[in-house]
């Protein structure tokens, strides 16, 4: 037990750090690509981010030997956006408190581009949701149709104006003297840090798996409430890096693009390989989640949005978990 907590949090450690490079290396890799803050947040940092959270649901749905590892497959692919659309956004608004105080707001400007991004999610999250209340014919086939949602929205944010590509761009850590690195080293940094951050985050996973096993908590309660936050610590590792860094552009971007891809992608993994049935703790998670994102839409469309609104973000997964443990 001792040992499982020292390797976690050394884990946890190598995320951090790894992420620094990954955040590094991707902002690099978005100006190679003559990308925006928005397009190189949604797309390229999420999709790499995103690796660890999608390879447990399709290892769990897919390969799982029973009902307990579909349990946690499908608690994995609802508990990331829930992670997400709180304790990310909460994590924001904490960062940016610290570091800027009242001076941080969205713009109305910016407000509106994140917005557009949580109206995908929303749609889609619904109909995730949806889709496990109810049995039907050809309900595999909403898997491919979520894969397919997704590649139109990266389709669509790759086609989008770019805004400051090479705002604050600081040196490539692998090439720090040199002015304009190649892509090759700029693809050796990004790609030597997902591979560091998706090996600790197993392992980091594996761990908490292992303290909430040894603590006799259900392997569904494991999937809503330790596995989710082990998994999206890239995210929001990143998000606390770029925030820090005055970059509050980029981390809110990565945290929308981090959630069009849990919605799609882990979901429709769960639906190819598994039945996809909500039960009450999973549709608590849903509600909480579609709360938390309607929240925050809210506030964009009534103008510039301060840290605090962020922040406050967190309270609604604190009101879950309080819920989810005393109905268990």
């Amino acid at each position: 037990m001792v040992l499982a907590c020292l390797l976690a949090l050394a884990c946890a450690g190598a995320i951090y750090l790894a992420c620094e490079a990954f955040t590094n290396g991707i902002e690099w890799l978005g100006r190679k690509l003559g990308l925006g803050q928005t397009a190189t947040g949604t797309v390229l940092a999420a999709i790499g981010t995103a690796l660890p959270e999608s390879v447990v649901t399709l290892v769990a749905t897919a390969f799982g030997t029973g009902p307990a590892s579909q349990s946690i497959g499908i608690g994995a692919a609802l508990g990331g956006p829930l992670v997400l659309t709180t304790l990310a956004y909460g994590a924001v608004g904490w960062q940016t408190a610290r570091t800027r105080g009242a001076a941080f707001v969205v713009t109305a400007d910016d407000g509106r581009q994140f917005a557009k991004t949580l109206r995908w999610f929303l749609l889609i999250f619904i109909s995730v949701a949806v889709a496990g209340c109810v049995g039907f014919p050809g309900k595999m086939g909403v898997g491919f149709v979520l894969l397919a949602a997704y590649a139109a929205y990266v389709r669509h944010q790759m086609g989008a104006a770019a805004d400051d590509p090479g705002a604050g761009l600081a040196p490539l850590m692998l090439r720090r003297r040199v002015e304009n690195p190649a892509l090759v080293w700029v693809l050796l940094q990004v790609g030597t840090a997902a591979a560091i951050v998706y090996f600790a985050s197993e392992t980091f996973v594996g761990q908490l798996e292992f303290i909430a096993d040894h603590l006799g908590l259900a392997p569904q309660l494991t999937a809503l409430l330790f596995s989710p936050i082990a998994t999206e610590m890239p995210e929001t590792m990143n998000a606390l890096i770029w925030c820090r860094q005055g970059k509050a552009r980029l981390a809110l971007a990565n945290i929308g693009g981090a959630l069009m891809v849990q919605t799609t992608v882990p979901a429709a993994f769960g639906l190819l390989f598994t039945p996809w049935r909500l039960d009450p703790p999973l549709l608590a998670a849903a509600v909480t989640t579609t709360v938390a994102a309607a929240w925050l839409l809210l506030a964009y469309r009534r103008g510039p949005v301060g840290a605090r609104q962020f922040a406050r973000q967190a309270l609604l997964y604190g009101l879950f978990c309080v819920g989810l443990l005393a109905a268990n």
